[in-house]
């Protein structure tokens, strides 16, 4: 049963109105209960287990099989996916007769991981080849006409881009004039008219019957690959049986994290295996990274997402859009941590940049659409903004004002170059094609949560009109009720490291597969402070004397921080997610509040 749906559902612990403003109801209905009893009793799993699977939609059958995601299990054969085994055929016949590739990727997490995947696999069969990243300012996204002529004038033989380029009609175009073959592995969305080229696999376009959509980029080349591995073997390839390809999950299960897909069927399988390689530290430029974050204990899917990927993604954000598939790409130990700490460095400077620019979204919003309850679709804008962080700019405001939002730079030509974020059951990629379509963008593309564009300023206002009529009732049936839907209650003293480990085998989680979360009843909030710029950390207590402590992040600004530093010592109703935090060896629960209530 859907929360939403359901206006007579009691609200949990009472909460009908948190300090966030949100409703707080239990993820599992009657039904849920029910099949969350039965996994329990079958399986042997305990209470708490079987509510969180029963909660994520996970039946009665497929308990165990979900607590043990392999690769053998969830992984399709490749040849169900359109052009697969054409795109296979053509990587076998480049290999053997050793043509000049050139891989042509994103400037994200995503493109980086993928460009590096094809690189490292190209590399095993002895092939010299080249990855070209476009620049994010002067190129934009994708394939351009001047770098495909550019690339076939250097030699190329394959063009094979990722994460890219099912959009690229006239760049393709010339490739045909030119006699150069390209071939396409990417996931983003795509129009009835496909471009000309060798192969597209795209599990998201309108042909493809695989049920593959959910995978990011990495995860579509990863099959393309295995598909790959399996002509070339057919074809009597001795090479084949040295390549260890389950040694660079590791790259496809960064490239899942960081670009927020649904952590479900092969994703999962995709995540939870590549953990494994990344801890085996095998790719020297993951490791440069890691140390460079300094991070303590196992890697994590919240390390991959928040520590590794803003540093990867620096590089197109704001400098060389190359560094991260190169980094990605290295065996050098001393040469990956040069480019580790340039990408470190970077980082850092993209972190001023966004707290400035945020500050100026923020102010602009306010100004525009007051407290943002009336808007649809949220549009800011500004001349001198660097166009590498307006995505980042989008999530915050999406975040803050929790409507679909978008944030654009304008150059002095008055060309902008703009970057959303949508909010859960709204389309962005669709609403952009449609404002494609109407005439009002230069281009535009991108999936259900995130999506860019081109637009010139003369145009702005009547974008802003067409985003708001094209998704005001969609918009305000989702944000009619908010709600936190929350897995169970606990006390402090139940909050124990055996329990974070439980919860762990039900991970990893992620978009499509949320935190669990957990309302913390009746605690005293013995203490909360403001620590780093704008985190807030309390110390609860539970009615037996035992304490628990947690972090509220990015939270002195908002109602939630407001409440926590202002009611010391008074009893609330805490919700949040307990994860287990490693500090100079030591490891202990912490709670990562959300929100937070009056407890009466």
């Amino acid at each position: 049963m859907d929360v939403l749906a359901d206006p007579i559902q009691r609200a949990f612990l009472g909460v009908e109105r948190s300090v966030s403003g949100q409703r707080w109801v239990s993820r599992l209905d009657q039904a849920g209960q029910n099949r969350a009893l039965a996994i329990s009793q079958v399986h042997g799993y305990s209470e708490l287990i079987a509510r969180v699977l029963a909660g994520r939609g996970v039946g009665l059958d497929d308990a165990g099989a979900f607590l043990d995601p392999t690769l053998r299990a969830l992984m399709p054969d490749p040849d169900i996916l359109t052009d697969c085994r054409k795109a296979a055929e053509r990587l076998a016949d480049a290999i053997r007769r050793r043509e000049k590739i050139v891989v042509f990727g994103d400037y994200d997490v995503d493109g980086a991981a993928s460009a590096a995947l094809m690189v490292r696999f190209l590399r095993h069969f002895d092939l010299t080849t080249e990855i070209y990243i476009p620049d994010r300012i002067f190129e934009g996204y994708g394939p351009n006409p001047q770098a495909i002529e550019q690339l076939i004038d250097r030699g190329a033989e394959l063009i094979v881009t990722v994460d890219c380029g099912s959009t690229s009609h006239e760049s393709f175009a010339v490739a045909a004039e030119r006699g150069t073959d390209v071939v396409v592995v990417d996931h983003h969305q795509v129009g009835s008219t496909l471009p000309p080229c060798h192969a597209l696999v795209n599990p998201n376009r309108e042909d493809d019957l695989s049920g593959q959509g959910h995978l990011c980029a990495a995860g579509v080349v990863y099959l393309v690959l295995v598909n790959t591995l399996r002509v070339l073997r057919l074809k009597g390839d001795s090479r084949v049986a040295s390549f260890d390809l389950l040694s660079l999950l590791d790259l496809v299960s960064l490239a899942t994290v960081c670009d927020v897909v649904p952590l479900k069927g092969l994703n999962r399988a995709y995540v939870v295996k590549g953990l494994i390689a990344a801890r085996h530290m095998g790719n020297a430029g993951l490791a440069a990274l890691l140390r460079k974050a300094a991070i303590g204990g196992p890697v994590t899917p919240y390390h991959l997402g928040f520590l590794l990927g803003p540093r990867i993604n620096a590089g197109g954000r704001i400098g060389d859009a190359a560094l991260g598939s190169r980094l990605l790409t290295l065996d050098d130990a001393a040469e990956a941590e040069i480019i580790a700490g340039q990408l470190d460095e970077l980082n850092r400077d993209r972190q001023a940049m966004e707290a400035a620019m945020l500050a100026e979204a923020e102010a602009e919003v306010l100004a525009e659409y007051g407290t943002g309850e009336g808007a649809s679709v949220i549009i800011t804008a500004r001349e001198n903004w660097h166009p590498g962080i307006v995505g980042l700019i989008a999530a915050r405001i999406k975040e803050k004002f929790r409507r679909p939002a978008f944030a654009i730079a304008f150059d002095p030509n008055g060309r902008g170059t703009g970057s959303g974020r949508s909010i859960n059951g709204f389309d962005m990629g669709r609403l952009v094609r449609a404002a494609v379509d109407s005439g009002l963008l230069i281009k535009g593309g991108g999936h259900a949560m995130a999506a860019g564009l081109t637009v010139e300023r003369g145009k702005l206002g009547q974008l802003r009109q067409f985003f708001e009529e094209r998704a005001e009732t969609a918009v305000r049936d989702l944000v009619a009720v908010q709600t936190l839907k929350v897995d169970g209650a606990m006390a402090a003293a139940g909050a124990t490291l055996d329990l974070v480990d439980l919860l762990d085998q039900a991970g990893p989680y992620g978009s499509g597969h949320p935190q669990p979360l957990f309302a913390f009843p009746q605690h005293r909030l013995r203490d909360s402070r403001q620590v780093g710029a704008n985190h807030v950390k309390v110390t609860l207590e539970g009615q037996d004397g035992r304490r628990i402590e947690g972090i509220a992040f990015r939270a002195t600004e908002t109602p939630l921080g407001a409440f926590l530093l202002g009611n010391r010592g008074a009893t609330v109703h805490a919700a949040g997610s307990v994860s287990a935090d490693l500090w100079q060896g030591t490891r202990k629960v912490q709670l990562r509040l959300t929100d937070a209530a009056k407890a009466h």
